[in-house]
Formats: structure tokens, C-alpha cells, sequence
């Protein structure tokens, strides 16, 4: 019997009559899968002028991304693309895209576009009318240097399609208005495809008076219940699920109650089952509970009418002991380790709650004149300011505060190792004006205060994936110092060029309506950041090829660039989790270890899917060991390093062997803590093996966005 491509992937997960490992047969599946399934299930066209007709008249491709250029043009791009003869490295990789990515027919079984459609499509989209950008676009993400976050892959240039837009973050005051119009935003920016971040810590405590009557107030947990509801309702057409995740401050108090949601023996008339849930995690926090002190939570309706701001706006670290003194704030107590404590006991139970450390992602918070940092997103790596709005009792805005959007695109760590100083750095330019360019055409009407703060800020994200793949590929351990001061070089030349890029954008656009008083334009970022890196004495080449990192003149000269001409951009960096974007960029995830030397997964109909990690041999599987194996130390310092560059956040997740216990859950989380990490995403606990297999299954990272 003829073997299918499912067979020869399962191969991979066998060891040869010699002991080997049977790597090649990932390839092998890859082209069998193309022969068995793809080429007979893609719609043929004669030529790209009638598919295009086809695609623009069915209202499949957009007529204006099409015409942003000349035929001749639009076509040359093509043939760029086609040049490159693009072949999928894993199967893995071939099947995320055709089954999540490529656009189909209207019953899902056949294919209208291929991997270079998609990416001509999406650079053209992303290119803004600048066809030299689309052409250096087109050369970008074909040749696996970088790779726009899925809801900009998925949806550039699709007639039908949701936003470009990956994340989208609200906060809610303590009235009945904003708690509506949040539930509606959830609603529509769901029906787009975003995954959404609510920060529900501003809303009054169960019990609290509501027009001074006592007793009144239901709390926190049924508006969670609510947008639970509303984020399982949108859907984007079937095409992707919604997803959300609230936070809440630890010192509200129905702190307990909303971790209680989440406990698996939780009554269903409250459990919370597919919305996620944060934790801000103020300093003094840490502090109570190194001296096994209570911890009291302060009535956020009491505290508004008291400070004459809201409970988001304002440090609880810095008010703590004034606001424990005032007898005009209601408060309750409760002891801070056990606090901790069932902090760890839910991570080990679920993975949640995520973990935001406010002090921390504050201190180092570029725009701190102009907000505060409150809260994250669904994959926690997103960390912005936030001004709230006011309405008026129709539910209109009196006042127009600032939401959150963020376009994100990932770098290929191993493939920009590859390059030399000049192409490093016209890669990086690429990606940012890509981005930039997302920021400046996206128009989020639906929901008033997103738009608003898009517009003010021009956010992007331009993130990481492989480093694991990189450090293995040239014979580093993950985490070793070699590692680390790589690392921290690598991440130093990007963050350059990010800024440089920046600045030219503002030549053009402007400076985002935040620069003024920010670190950047009072050169305090310089100072804090720079200054004190190259006091360490900083070797600034690579060690691989010729790459080095900005030297102090560099620096100088970059100041200088800023204080002429501003910053484009209010935020520049945030590395997400990665997740379909890594497989079709044959990458490891993220910044992160890898989940297992052979990953499997359960895809779909097809079942388990094999997936060896990106370039990975006979002769360097050692190095592969996985985030299990290594302990959260190393996997720490070395978020640690890249949080020193990053200006946003980064998607931290925790990996633990199955021997763990909630102590050493409570350590790491310290650990991280002290180490300067802003957030941690997922606390994922090793399972036992399939079946025998000796292969660990991935981490089930956020489905929302796809990272």
C-alpha cells in the first residue's frame, strides 16, 4: 500500500534500523502532501490576469490593493516571488498554511492562492503605495527574514477578511456606560479577529454602594461572565475564535473571588472557563508577603471618590500605607503568601492567572508623562498607556480617551544572524515601516477610543522567533553566557535600527502626539539605558560573521537624529508568543526553548502531526533540550536581556517538569520578579508522555491570535 503523507510524517517520530532519527522524512512529507493534496485541490487559473479578474470580481482579493499598482507591477511582484521557488521545510509548516492561511473556495475544500500569493498580497498591502517597500517586503517574508503577526498574514489585501490589527486592549470605568461599550467593543473588535485585554480593576467590589445604598454592587465576576459570553459569540466568520482575558489588580477586593473562576471545581454559575485572566502584581505586594504580613484591598469606589482619579491610575505601591491609614476607604485584608500561594495553585492547576508586574513594566515605561502602563493583552506582551474616557448618559463620549492597538511582525532571529550589518539593518527598517504602515491605514470606527489611541501613539510590535533554532544552528546553548551576551547585541541592533527607522518615518508623518516629554525626546532613555551598557566595558561583535552591535557613536549619532526629527512611533518592540507564524517561518517559537525536540500536535481531522524543531541534526540534537529540561533560570535571564531593549513586554511563559510543586512555581515567579521580567504569560506544568511516544506535547499557546 502506497504511503499517504500522514505515514511519512508519523516516520519522524521513529529512529531508523541504524538508531537515527529520521529527519529527512519531514521533507518527504512536505512534498507529499503537496502531490497527494494541494496541487490537485488548487483552483487553476491560465494566467495571473484572469485569476486576479476572478478573485476582485468574486470579492475575494480587494480591487484597491490590486490597484495600488500598475498591472506591470502587480505582476513583476508576482514573478519576484515565484523566482524564489519557495518549498515548505516541514510538513508542519505546509498544512498551517493551506489549512489556516491560503485563501479557499467558498466550501473549504479547494485552494485559490498559494504561499507566494499571500505573501505578494500582504506586501503590497503593507507597502502603503511605496513599491520599492513592497518589493523589499516581498524579498523580507519569503526569504523568512521576517513575518507579519497572522491577522495581518491572514487578512492583508482580502476583500472578506477581518483587521491587520493582532491585539486590542480596553479599560473600563466604574459606571454602567463604559462597562456597556466595553461589552460591545469586545463584541466588535471579536468580529475582526483581535484578541481583546479588558482591565476590569476601576469597577466597585461586590457589596460596594451603588447611589449609597449598601450592599448593592454584584462586583467583578458577572461582568467576566458577561464578556465571556460575548467573546464565545463572535467568531469572524467561523474563521477564528474570539478571545479575551481581564485583568485585575491583587489588591481589589474581589481579587480572590475572580481567581476562584477559574479553579476546576468552581460552581458552573461561576466558573470561567475560555476567558482569560491577569493579575497586576504591584512591588509592595512582594514586600507584605517577604514579611508574611496581610496584604489589604482597597475599595476602588472609595479610593476614586478619595484621590479623585481611578484605582488604574494610580500606583498602589505608592499609596499603600497613606490609603491603609485612611478611614475614608474601605478596605479587607488578607494574608499576601497565601495570596501567592493560590496564585500557584491555579497556575498549576490551568496556567493562569497571567502575571503583570506593574512597578516593573512602569519603571522602565518610555511614555510615563503621559500614562500609565495598567494592564496587558491576551498573550501579555503588550504594555501601553491608557487615558480614560467619559460619556454622557446616552452612552456617548463626553471625553475621548486612549485604548490600545498593536500591530505585530516578528524578526527570524537565525535568519537575520545570516546577514551583514547593512542588510541587518535594511531588514529591520522593512519590518518597521511595514508596520507603521498597518498603524497609519487601520481604521478601527466600531470602537472610538481604539482608534483614538492608534492614531495618538502609532504602535507597533516588532517581536522575535528562533532564537533557539539560531543559538542551536551555531552550536550555543540555549541560555549559556555565550548565549546571553549574543543575545544581548543581537537585541541592541534592533532596537537601533527600529528607533533610526522611526525617526525617518517622522521626517515624513510627524512625531507621534505622546514624544514630547517622553524619554526620548528629554534623551533620559539614553541616559537610563545606554550610558550604563557601555560603563560593562560591552564586546559589540557578534562572534558569528561580521555582525556587531551600535558603537557609542552610533548612539550620539541616533540622539541627535531623535531630538531633530521625533519618533513615528510611540512603542517599537514587543515579543509575542509565536505559534502558526513560527511553523510556516520554520522557526522555533518565540524567544523561548523549544516544547520537545519532535513536537506533537493534534491538528484537526489529520491527528497528530510530527514536527521536528527547525534545524535540528544528528550532530546538534543535544542542544535541543527542551524548556522543561532547562530549568525557568535560564529561560528567565534570558527574557531578562531582551526586556533591558524591548520597550513594550514580552510573552514569558514558564515551563516546569512534572516532579514541580506550587514552592517552586512561588520561587520562579520571584525569580522573574527580581530579574526585571514585566509579565508572565502561561505557567505550563510537563505531562506524562503520549502513550509511550517519549515526545511531549506543545504548550497550547493563545488560538486567538495565532501568533
Amino acid at each position: 500500500m502506497k504511503q499517504t503523507y500522514r505515514d511519512i510524517n508519523s516516520e519522524i517520530n521513529l529512529l531508523s534500523e541504524e538508531g537515527k532519527l529520521q529527519l529527512h522524512r519531514d521533507h518527504d512529507a512536505a512534498r507529499a502532501f503537496f502531490l497527494e493534496h494541494v496541487n490537485p485541490n488548487t483552483v487553476f487559473f491560465h494566467n495571473l490576469k484572469e485569476k486576479t479578474d476572478y478573485l476582485v470580481e468574486n470579492d475575494l482579493w480587494k480591487r484597491e490593493t490590486v490597484e495600488t499598482y500598475s498591472f506591470d507591477q502587480f505582476k513583476a511582484l508576482f514573478k519576484q516571488a515565484y523566482a524564489y521557488k519557495f518549498r515548505f521545510q516541514s510538513f508542519m509548516g505546509a498544512y498551517k498554511f493551506y489549512n489556516q492561511y491560503a485563501l479557499k473556495t467558498e466550501d473549504g475544500t479547494r485552494y485559490y492562492e498559494r504561499y507566494e500569493d499571500r505573501v505578494v498580497m500582504c506586501a503590497i498591502d503593507l507597502s502603503g503605495g511605496d513599491y520599492d517597500l513592497a518589493r523589499d517586503l516581498v524579498d523580507a517574508i519569503i526569504g523568512g527574514y521576517f513575518q507579519p503577526a497572522t491577522p495581518t498574514f491572514l487578512n492583508a489585501g482580502r476583500a472578506q477578511g477581518g483587521e491587520r490589527v493582532s491585539c486590542f486592549l480596553l479599560r473600563v470605568e466604574d459606571n454602567m456606560e463604559s462597562i456597556g461599550r466595553a461589552i460591545n467593543s469586545s463584541l466588535q473588535l471579536s468580529k475582526r479577529g483581535g484578541g481583546v485585554g479588558i482591565n476590569l480593576s476601576n469597577l466597585r467590589e461586590t457589596s460596594a454602594p451603588i447611589k449609597n445604598i449598601p450592599n448593592t454592587s454584584s462586583g467583578v465576576v458577572p461582568v467576566m461572565k458577561i464578556l465571556e459570553d460575548s467573546f464565545s459569540y463572535a467568531n469572524q466568520l467561523g474563521q477564528r475564535q474570539g478571545a479575551g482575558a481581564v485583568y485585575l489588580n491583587a489588591h481589589h477586593p474581589d481579587i480572590m473571588r475572580a481567581l476562584d473562576t477559574k479553579r476546576e471545581n468552581a460552581d458552573e454559575k461561576v466558573r470561567i472557563k475560555t476567558l482569560s485572566l491577569g493579575v497586576i502584581i504591584p512591588d509592595v505586594t512582594f514586600e507584605l508577603a517577604k514579611k508574611n504580613a496581610d496584604m489589604y484591598l482597597f475599595s476602588p469606589y472609595d479610593v476614586e471618590r478619595v484621590e479623585g482619579k481611578t484605582f488604574a491610575d494610580l500606583s498602589v505601591t505608592e499609596h499603600y500605607h497613606q490609603w491603609v491609614e485612611d478611614d475614608r476607604i474601605t478596605k479587607t485584608k488578607i494574608n499576601a503568601r497565601q495570596f501567592f500561594q493560590t496564585l500557584s495553585e491555579l497556575q498549576f492547576e490551568s496556567g493562569y492567572p497571567y502575571c503583570l508586574f506593574e512597578d516593573t513594566a512602569n519603571s522602565d515605561h518610555t511614555m510615563g508623562h503621559a500614562g500609565r502602563v495598567q494592564m496587558s493583552n491576551l498573550c501579555s506582551e503588550i504594555l501601553q498607556l491608557q487615558t480614560p474616557s467619559e460619556y454622557h448618559p446616552d452612552g456617548s463620549y463626553k471625553t475621548l480617551g486612549s485604548d490600545i492597538s498593536c500591530n505585530l511582525g516578528s524578526l527570524n532571529v537565525k535568519r537575520m544572524l545570516d546577514l551583514d550589518n547593512e542588510a541587518f539593518g535594511d531588514v529591520v527598517d522593512t519590518a518597521v515601516r511595514a508596520l507603521d504602515n498597518v498603524a497609519r491605514t487601520t481604521e478601527i470606527d466600531s470602537v472610538p477610543s481604539v482608534k483614538a489611541g492608534n492614531d495618538r501613539s502609532k504602535a507597533i510590535g516588532l517581536g522575535q522567533m528562533n532564537l533557539h533554532g539560531a543559538l542551536a544552528h551555531h552550536g550555543i546553548e540555549y541560555g549559556s553566557e555565550e548565549a546571553l551576551a549574543l543575545w544581548d547585541r543581537y537585541m541592541a541592533k534592533v532596537t537601533f535600527h527600529a528607533m533610526l527607522t522611526s525617526t525617518d518615518i517622522a521626517r515624513q508623518h510627524g512625531e507621534h502626539e505622546y514624544f514630547d516629554g517622553s524619554e526620548y525626546a528629554t534623551g533620559a532613555w539614553f541616559e537610563r539605558k545606554i550610558k550604563p551598557w557601555f560603563e560593562e566595558d560591552k564586546e559589540l561583535a557578534f562572534g558569528i560573521g561580521e555582525l556587531h552591535a551600535p558603537t557609542l557613536e552610533d548612539w550620539h549619532h541616533l540622539q541627535l537624529e531623535v531630538y531633530k526629527h521625533g519618533m513615528a512611533n510611540a512603542y517599537l518592540q514587543a515579543i509575542p508568543p509565536t505559534g502558526s507564524i513560527s511553523y510556516i517561518n520554520h522557526s522555533t517559537a518565540s524567544i523561548h526553548p523549544v516544547v520537545a525536540p519532535i513536537e506533537i500536535r493534534k491538528e484537526g481531522r489529520t491527528g497528530r502531526v510530527y514536527y521536528p524543531a527547525p534545524h535540528m541534526t544528528e550532530d546538534n540534537v543535544h542542544l535541543y533540550k527542551d524548556a522543561y529540561q532547562l530549568g525557568y533560570e535560564k529561560l528567565i535571564d534570558t527574557y531578562a536581556v531582551s526586556t533591558y531593549w524591548v520597550d513594550q513586554g514580552s510573552s514569558c511563559t514558564l515551563f516546569f517538569p512534572d516532579t514541580a510543586t506550587t514552592r517552586d512555581v512561588d520561587r520562579a515567579r520571584i525569580y522573574a520578579w527580581r530579574k526585571g521580567i514585566k509579565t508572565i504569560y502561561y505557567v505550563r506544568i510537563k505531562q506524562k508522555a503520549l502513550e509511550g511516544t517519549g515526545v511531549e506535547t506543545a504548550a497550547d499557546y493563545c488560538e486567538a491570535c495565532q501568533l
